[in-house]
């Protein structure tokens, strides 16, 4: 999007591009210069975090390198704040915490020209240029909030909505809004408190609106449209000896037929629930046997992928070992009921995990799309480290799958506790999966405790402890909880707490380091 022109013969050389960071000092002295009675120029943490949210929503005009105007702006799921909202509300306080790139409008964060290049209509150069990221990026509308700063003068006699009424009908003149209209856009209503400092418009603001002709929204299908609840079914699994794969796809299958009964969305096994199988014989070592065990996986996988698509139900596969190029791994694997298959390696192998079986970590992390959300899973140990959690969070994440293998109660409790904090901090659902019972024969899986358990956010709109439900300890059972995905996008607006909106972008980050 760049527009070189030349004006006056070489008076001016204007460029129309993106905002860079190398541009703030320009940026600042333009705000210092048109906001002196609204506090200046935001901060450099301010731009440097509207950068790093939205870069190709931040344009400005330069004239032989300098910038004279720039425009801001976000996307946003208008539906979430509605036309009742302030500034601050929408803009994330011009953090642009707000940015959703799967949102439907543009919003217009500010728009300002430096006084001495007002008579050359740069402003109507940046509001075309938003109209055409609007329609890039196939958006509904460019909704802005305006000032009415000539509304001062007019206080004491005119209403806000005459004053608007005046101005449209070109008897009175506000360098805002004739601006606005002249650039085809509409007011939809007046807006109390917008600005609360802005003592010229006495707090008041216009809710404009241009809208995108050439918006081309998918339409909603008759069926198969976005869900908006999901039921999930977390089979608590009881560790007891099988003596072929047969048997245990038997039961793998008795409680995915189970689930399916109930319409469930997705069934969640736990960590090594095909741990059995190494008791079919007897093996020298640990290594041997998890080594035997993995030879069973590529069967196992796919007897699950049928089943999942038979009983028309996404299955989370726990985990099982894998070898790959003489290497050892946990992989948990998606099998989703349209016939797809993903996998989760787990990241951080246990300290016994690498010692008895000398298993490496994977260097991936996924969120995984499905028919119901968008979902992640972090193999048992992986919880324990609010990193990964984090970046999933980042991505979108709704629902977090743990599938886990504790043999005491106090390494189930970390899991546990972890598992409800990444709930809590990523404002999430959070649901594990653990095995019970006792496998005599097998090294190293004598014993198990679990209670499987889903877990919600923190707030009104959830259970008072935030435990959607949970199982008896030690027993073998299914769990199955309906879980309301619009709770998490209302609770990230309008939460007595926003821990993703109100993270401090600016000051600190999670950066992955891997492919």
């Amino acid at each position: 999007m760049v527009d070189d022109t030349l004006t006056e013969g070489t008076e001016h050389k204007l460029n129309l591009r993106h905002l860079t960071l190398d541009d703030y000092e320009d940026v600042k002295r333009l705000m210092d210069e048109v906001y002196p009675g609204l506090g200046g120029a935001w901060p450099e943490k301010t731009v440097r975090a509207q950068l790093k949210v939205f870069p190709e929503g931040q344009i400005c005009i330069e004239d032989h390198g300098v910038v004279v105007a720039a425009a801001f702006s976000v996307i946003v799921d208008y539906g979430k704040f509605g036309d009742q909202h302030t500034y601050d509300e929408i803009t994330g306080n011009a953090y642009l915490s707000t940015h959703d790139p799967l949102g439907d409008v543009l919003y217009g964060v500010d728009v300002f020209v430096s006084p001495e290049y007002r008579d050359m209509r740069l402003g109507r150069r940046l509001y075309e240029a938003r109209k055409e990221l609007c329609q890039n990026l196939n958006l509904k509308a460019i909704v802005a909030g305006g000032r009415i700063p000539r509304y001062q003068e007019h206080a004491a006699d005119l209403s806000p909505q005459a004053y608007i009424e005046k101005v449209k009908r070109k008897e009175l003149y506000d360098p805002i809004l004739t601006f606005q209209l002249s650039n085809e856009f509409e007011v939809k209503r007046v807006i109390k408190n917008y600005l609360p400092e802005d003592e010229e418009s006495r707090g008041y603001a216009t809710l404009l609106e241009w809208t995108n002709l050439y918006y081309d929204p998918d339409k909603a299908p008759l069926i198969g449209a976005d869900k908006t609840t999901a039921r999930v079914g977390c089979v608590q699994w009881q560790m007891r000896p099988f003596d072929s794969v047969e048997e245990l796809t038997q039961q793998i299958e008795f409680f995915i037929d189970a689930l399916s009964d109930y319409q469930c969305d997705l069934a969640l096994f736990p960590e090594f629930f095909n741990a059995p199988l190494m008791g079919i014989e007897s093996h020298v070592t640990p290594i041997a046997a998890i080594k035997a065990l993995s030879e069973y996986s590529v069967e196992i996988v796919e007897v699950i992928s049928r089943l999942a698509v038979s009983y028309n139900i996404n299955v989370i596969a726990g985990s099982i070992p894998v070898i790959e190029d003489g290497e050892l791994f946990n992989v948990s694997y998606l099998c989703r009921r349209d016939g797809t298959i993903d996998s989760q390696y787990k990241l951080h192998p246990t300290p016994h995990e690498k010692r008895a079986w000398i298993m490496q970590g994977g260097n991936d992390l996924k969120v995984f799309e499905t028919d119901f959300g968008r979902i992640g899973i972090l193999i048992c140990y992986d919880v324990e480290f609010p990193e990964l959690g984090r970046m999933l969070s980042e991505q979108g994440l709704q629902i977090l799958f743990v599938p886990f293998w504790t043999d005491t109660k106090n390494g189930y409790l970390r899991v546990r506790c972890c598992a409800q904090a990444r709930a809590i901090e990523n404002e999430c659902y959070v649901a594990i999966a653990g095995s019970v019972g006792n496998l005599p024969k097998v090294d190293g899986a004598d014993i198990q405790y679990a209670q499987s358990a889903v877990f919600s956010p923190s707030d009104f709109s959830f259970p008072h402890d935030a435990v959607m439900a949970e199982t008896t300890p030690n027993t073998e059972m299914t769990l199955i909880v309906d879980l309301d995905l619009d709770k998490l996008n209302k609770l990230q607006n309008e939460g007595s707490v926003r821990n993703y909106l109100d993270r401090r972008r600016d000051l600190y980050k999670i950066e992955w380091l891997g492919k």
